[in-house]
């Protein structure tokens, strides 16, 4: 490797940041970052997620989470109350307001990701989500 700046893993982690840095900007333009879009789009279909959960989705720490949640719950946009049958755990669920939020930011994402298809043509989308999957499991 002559050239570690190019490489598969310099190349995906340019790609990684110019999307994260697409995100944020245009996000920001509705009072959301990255990180707490992805709490509101995983609780849009998993309504009760759990704080470790919500972690993992967004790829950001424990700690990190429960200052996302502190923030979105300030906001207005989440619920969070005990679990029925876990006493430590919270159930987070998105407000009409979170719901309204998500639409948005859904708008957003989807503008991100016709970005994304048409830099990846001719290749196929379904081809390219699965080399990228590939890529991810083989590094784990």
């Amino acid at each position: 490797m002559s050239d570690p700046y190019a490489t598969i893993g310099f190349a995906l982690k340019q790609a990684q940041q110019a999307l994260r840095t697409r995100m944020d900007a245009d996000l920001r333009e509705i009072g959301l970052t990255t990180p707490q879009y992805a709490v509101l789009a995983y609780l849009k279909v998993e309504a009760g997620a759990s704080n470790a959960a919500l972690a993992r989705r967004a790829f950001v720490t424990p700690q990190t989470m429960q200052a996302i949640l502190v923030t979105l719950e300030k906001a207005g946009l989440i619920t969070r109350s005990p679990h029925p049958e876990y006493g430590r755990v919270q159930k987070t669920e998105l407000t009409a307001s979170g719901d309204r939020a998500f639409e948005a930011a859904s708008a957003i994402a989807a503008d991100a990701e016709t970005r994304l298809r048409n830099a990846a043509a001719p290749v196929d989308p379904q081809t390219a989500t699965a080399m990228l999957l590939r890529i991810a499991e083989a590094l784990r």
